[in-house]
């Protein structure tokens, strides 16, 4: 990637939406730093897959943040007596962490601030998603009003923006997306209840979303699959 004035920080995950949603800031001209958590989830093969993406796409610096959510438990995420559901469930599913991205995005605007950028990247999407609070659009306009009031940055006159390129996309929009940017979903893990190796369980939420995904786009899916 050129160097140039534009720079942003990533949210970077690992997954199918932070991979394109990488693509998509370096295809619009930014200068890229990728941020990943450890924040006690069940497996690191996403965080894995996370840093080799990374590489991939010679970002500029690839930090990874490690948090503690795992002490407030609440989410099958985080806590090993939650069972990860392997059905779809009504109302917000026990896979919702909170708070989450509210934790993600505040890490990412302090280093915004530490870096002098005013540009940050994430990956939520609204259409074909779990159902989580804070992937919505009025979280996103929220933190955004938030983060210029928060922050000498702001205060100072600069302007923190929040892009969200995939939040009003389908799962096969998204996909489609990608595969015109060239890239190669094989190399991402979206399953919240992966193997070591990055195999996907192929029945949680997120799986499902990521096969249908892929049917309707009329794209062979390439993720790794346990037996």
């Amino acid at each position: 990637m050129n160097k140039t004035e534009k720079k942003a920080i990533v949210l970077l995950s690992g997954g199918l939406d932070s991979l394109t949603t990488l693509a998509i800031a370096q295809h619009q001209g930014f200068e890229c730093y990728a941020l990943s958590f450890e924040y006690g989830q069940r497996h690191n093969a996403e965080l894995v897959a996370a840093s080799k993406i990374a590489e991939n796409f010679r970002v500029t610096e690839h930090k990874l943040i490690k948090l503690g959510l795992g002490a407030i438990g609440g989410s099958a995420l985080t806590d090993t007596n939650i069972a990860v559901p392997d059905s779809p469930q009504l109302g917000i599913p026990v896979t919702y962490v909170p708070a989450r991205n509210t934790i993600f995005l505040a890490f990412a605007l302090g280093w915004a601030e530490v870096l002098k950028l005013r540009d940050i990247f994430i990956g939520v999407n609204a259409v074909d998603y779990s159902g989580y609070p804070d992937c919505r659009p009025e979280f996103i306009q929220a933190f955004q009003k938030l983060a210029n009031l928060a922050t000498k940055a702001g205060v100072e006159g600069g302007h923190f923006t929040l892009h969200t390129p995939l939040i009003s996309l389908s799962k096969a929009e998204i996909i489609t997306k990608g595969i015109d940017l060239g890239l190669d979903y094989a190399q991402t893990v979206s399953c919240y209840a992966a193997d070591q190796h990055g195999h996907a369980c192929g029945v949680c939420d997120a799986c499902r979303l990521r096969k249908t995904g892929f049917n309707q786009a009329g794209i062979t899916d390439p993720t790794r699959y346990q037996q």
